[in-house]
């Protein structure tokens, strides 16, 4: 059965490890605005950006080489009517070998086009995941996002329609 939470995958020729120690490495390539430790199993890390994108994750399951796992303990978007998508949602970094590459399988279990953020999120994660983490790990640089400094297409209109209210 075809599932509609939100997937994507990667393929690079890095090793299974490199792969995720990038992963975890969430300040190199999806956002400079990271509370907490981001590596180990039971950590608690909270993200921002602006007034726009909170949110509060923990580490539930740690494979190095393998797999991580985020569960949502807590979301805020201030672009949505419900303001909690999101929360209770569990984010999968899957790592394989394919074909003498290593592949990423990501997928997020609750994000689903019924969501009202489907189409801005899916967008976003697609953005950070096959650019900025492509980059942080071929190039060892990210394009993360951080203060006065969106990411995404998407984050800059955000930010556009922030700073004209």
């Amino acid at each position: 059965m075809k599932t509609s939470d939100f997937t994507t995958t990667l393929l690079v020729d890095q090793t299974p490890e490199e792969l995720f120690d990038a992963i975890t490495n969430v300040r190199g390539w999806w956002s400079e605005e990271i509370e907490g430790s981001t590596e180990n199993l039971n950590d608690v890390f909270t993200y921002h950006y602006e007034d726009v994108h909170r949110c509060k994750m923990k580490l539930i399951e740690v494979i190095p080489g393998k797999k991580a796992v985020w569960l949502v303990l807590s979301n805020y978007f201030k672009f949505t009517k419900d303001e909690s998508e999101w929360t209770g949602n569990k984010i999968i970094f899957e790592i394989t070998e394919k074909d003498n590459k290593t592949q990423l399988e990501f997928t997020q279990l609750g994000l689903v086009p019924e969501y009202e953020c489907f189409d801005i999120c899916s967008n976003a994660w697609t953005h950070y995941l096959r650019q900025s983490l492509l980059s942080l790990i071929t190039t060892g640089k990210g394009q993360p996002n951080g203060t006065g400094k969106p990411g995404t297409p998407d984050e800059k209109k955000l930010a556009a329609a922030e700073s004209k209210q």
